[in-house]
């Protein structure tokens, strides 16, 4: 079992930057790889960012240049640095860890609302 936590949301002007933060416990040791997902209200979740056990990363397209993911070890911690935030950025974000295990076994967050105004 892995327990996720975020962290970081808020309010912030068209602009702006966030960071959130997104805390592991449990059977860290199980993660294979981890991500930052969003979903806006009538809209699909969708991947923002994928970092894997290796620190590759990949972004979703509108993102990229703008976001960067990245995770301390040290601190069973994934951060998801936003930057020249626009309103179309407005979700509710999700950190999630994959597991592979025979199978994948996906853990999420609880999410962290971020809003960003016009």
């Amino acid at each position: 079992q892995v327990q996720l936590v975020e962290s970081g949301g808020g309010l912030v002007q068209a602009g702006g930057s966030l960071r959130l933060s997104c805390a592991a416990s449990g059977s860290i040791f199980s993660i294979n790889a981890m991500g930052w997902y969003r979903q806006a209200p009538g809209k699909q979740r969708e991947m923002v960012a994928f970092i894997t056990s290796g620190g590759s990363t990949n972004y979703l397209d509108s993102v990229k240049g703008r976001f960067t993911a990245s995770r301390d070890n040290a601190k069973n911690t994934m951060y998801l640095q936003m930057n020249s935030l626009k309103p179309e950025d407005t979700a509710v974000y999700y950190c999630a860890a994959h597991v592979v295990d025979g199978r994948l076994i996906d853990y999420w967050g609880q999410g962290t609302q971020v809003t960003v105004s016009s």
